[in-house]
């Protein structure tokens, strides 16, 4: 008999991971990654989901989010989506709201799993038994033998694809991308898929031109060659250009999604933007209605689960900051073998708990909201 319990509560906590050094792409800049927490309490169950965003989010969820779902059976997921997403009108539902959804959703799906002690996989009705990754990272603001450190950690993880930034200072340092293409070229060798990502850092003509070179260089993926809200550009360079055009990390729903999908070759899904695994799984539907294969943008512990659950997934994105980050927030985060990562069929949820060591990383509440702070328990239920 399936055991039925109701909703609790809903905490939160706000943690940052400053990198090593700065880093950028071609349209921004950064010293640091925020990851916002929230667990949903039902009874003697906690699920985890977090989401890559700000500090604002937290304050979203446990203003708006927490009573939407409080009572609310935990089984009932789409049910609790839903008010979510309606509590949220006046606020709007794009962006920080809807990564803030994300977060909770994650929670809820990590619960719900929880309480039927089976893996999100399993319930998710798993398609494969490994996820395949490609490496990603490669920042304009990296050195040659940086790159090349980055390169031979990708090789090393089996990773037979691999993706580095260009588009340097909004298009304009085009020479360098270029050059920084070539050396990439080198550094990778044979057999593997060269990837580049602009973030939309080119308008369309410049990304024609640029196009054109990359496929005399046999690179394979051109991503937000111009800004996804671009569709008219996209759909110009995606009809200049033989490798494959990519976008969709920014979509939060399913009008994003039906608007990216006629002008990109591979579409892209976050996890912790789209609306969580409900979001991610409705919009892998949407692209296999248009016959277009998904990539999961970032968050590759939280991609595991439900990346494996979809017959038209081409790969998750293995990016660095995140690979070394999800080991200090968590334990029993996936690990990467012969390019794929590797999922625990034997844990109930996703697996994955607070770590104590995410302590050190921990962000102080604002002065008054003592919500804010309250500690998001690790998930037990029959967890690691």
């Amino acid at each position: 008999m399936i055991a039925r319990a109701s909703i609790d509560a809903v905490t939160v906590a706000v943690y940052r991971f400053p990198t090593d050094r700065p880093e950028a792409d071609g349209t921004l800049s950064w010293d640091a990654t925020t990851a916002v927490t929230a667990t949903v309490h039902a009874g003697k169950w906690q699920g985890l989901g977090w989401t890559y965003s700000t500090a604002a989010a937290a304050t979203v969820i446990i203003d708006h989010l927490a009573t939407a779902i409080t009572g609310r059976d935990v089984m009932d997921t789409p049910g609790c989506w839903s008010a979510m997403h309606r509590a949220c009108r006046n606020l709007g539902t794009r962006g920080l709201v809807m990564q803030a959804i994300s977060a909770v959703d994650i929670a809820l799906w990590d619960l719900k799993a929880r309480v039927l002690d089976v893996s999100l996989a399993a319930l998710f009705g798993q398609a494969r038994d490994t996820v395949p990754v490609y490496g990603s990272g490669g920042f304009t603001t990296l050195t040659d033998a940086e790159l090349a450190d980055q390169v031979s950690g990708w090789a090393a993880a089996g990773c037979t694809a691999m993706k580095i930034k260009i588009g340097q200072c909004w298009g304009t340092e085009i020479d360098r991308d270029i050059a920084r293409v070539n050396t990439f070229r080198e550094l990778a060798g044979r057999g593997v898929d060269l990837m580049v990502d602009a973030n939309g850092g080119y308008p369309a003509g410049q990304a024609r031109r640029v196009g054109a070179t990359l496929d005399r260089l046999g690179v394979v993926w051109f991503e937000e060659p111009v800004s996804s809200d671009d569709l008219t550009g996209l759909a110009a360079v995606r009809a200049a250009v033989r490798c494959d055009v990519a976008a969709g990390e920014y979509a939060a729903d399913l009008y994003d999604l039906a608007r990216l999908c006629p002008v990109v070759d591979c579409l892209q899904l976050d996890v912790t933007r789209c609306g969580g695994y409900t979001g991610w799984l409705r919009g892998a539907t949407v692209a296999q209605a248009h016959n277009l294969q998904i990539s999961a943008h970032c968050a590759p512990a939280l991609h595991a689960s439900v990346a494996a659950a979809v017959p038209n997934l081409r790969h998750v994105e293995w990016f660095v900051d995140h690979v070394r980050l999800e080991p200090l927030l968590v334990d029993g985060a996936p690990t990467v073998r012969h390019g794929a990562l590797q999922l625990d069929d034997h844990a109930p949820g996703h697996g994955m708990t607070i770590a104590a060591r995410a302590a050190h990383h921990r962000a102080a509440p604002p002065p008054g909201q003592h919500d804010f702070g309250t500690s998001a328990e690790p998930p037990n239920g029959g967890s690691p």
